[in-house]
């Protein structure tokens, strides 16, 4: 693709956005806690109206927002996010077997990582970057692998979470009873 057809690809994408629907996307795929201003250049939007946007997001119980640094950050409800994901692996097409190889698979990945290594985690494969024989690809190799160690370990829980509770997350066409 050219520059010009990422160009128009990009104005097409904002055409048919909002800022409000490109803050929303940008917030619930926060991996980590962000600043307004990140999350407002993510979105390609002012300041202000994606502030006021991130507040709708904390008050609707979406976003959780923590003061308690030097900046205010706002970051999704995880625990919302690994349900949704764990929906979504349940109601994509995949078996409980399929989901359980692929775990098995994540599992080898990281006992694989930990041998090469010589660590038992991420932070400790990073700590390894303090060796002054390893050359810059060796460490730029290093740190991505401790940030893949680290996204297929949350894949780890919300895989096994959708395999233990399988049944419980199968779609259904019937209303919830409410108990009496």
């Amino acid at each position: 693709m050219t520059g010009d057809e990422s160009t128009a690809d990009e104005g097409c994408r904002e055409r048919q956005t909002t800022g409000e629907d490109r803050v929303r996307m940008v917030a619930r795929q926060l991996s980590e806690p962000r600043t307004a201003n990140w999350i407002a250049s993510e979105a390609g939007w002012s300041h202000e109206p994606t502030r006021r946007v991130l507040e709708r997001l904390v008050d609707d119980g979406i976003l959780h927002r923590d003061d308690s640094g030097t900046h205010t950050t706002y970051y999704p409800d995880y625990r919302r996010q690994a349900l949704q994901e764990a929906m979504r692996l349940r109601d994509g097409g995949y078996t409980v077997e399929e989901l359980t190889d692929r775990l098995a698979e994540m599992k080898a990945q990281i006992r694989e990582w930990k041998g090469a290594f010589d660590v038992e985690s991420p932070n400790q494969l990073r700590g390894t970057l303090t060796d002054d024989t390893l050359d810059a690809t060796e460490e730029d190799r290093r740190r991505e692998v401790a940030r893949e160690w680290e996204q297929l370990q949350r894949r780890i829980r919300i895989v096994g979470f959708a395999i233990r509770e399988w049944d419980f997350l199968a779609p259904t066409t019937e209303p919830a009873e409410a108990s009496s």
